[in-house]
């Protein structure tokens, strides 16, 4: 599992086909996705993520600072598609999918929710 330097990220999913963006911050990328995953399969979840099966990882940032990952995330979510589609060919031209990078194999075995 990678390990982020810092500790915070700003993340942009997708769903399989690539047709929705979802754009979130994290203070823990690794377990966020995780936790979206186990989010999918929740007949009672209304979550964006939830509702358009968004788990797939193609593009994060990291940031030393919570207010500056919050700055970036709400400056990209203003953001046409366009411009956040331009954003991810920054560093994932080919827009793979991320998450096995991040964990070395996807779904990882061992997922859980934080607690609450």
């Amino acid at each position: 599992m990678k390990v982020s330097k810092t500790q915070y990220s700003v993340y942009i999913l997708t769903n399989y086909t690539k047709s929705v963006l979802y754009i979130g911050v994290t203070n823990y990328l690794e377990q966020r996705l995780i936790e979206h995953y186990l989010e999918k399969d929740n007949p009672l979840s209304n979550a964006f993520t939830s509702l358009y099966n968004v788990i797939y990882l193609v593009y994060y940032e990291d940031f030393d600072y919570i207010n500056d990952a919050i700055a970036r995330e709400k400056e990209i979510k203003k953001w046409r598609r366009e411009k956040k589609d331009k954003l991810i060919d920054t560093t994932n031209p080919k827009r793979e999918f991320l998450n096995e990078e991040i964990f070395g194999e996807w779904p990882p075995k061992d997922m859980y929710h934080r607690k609450k």
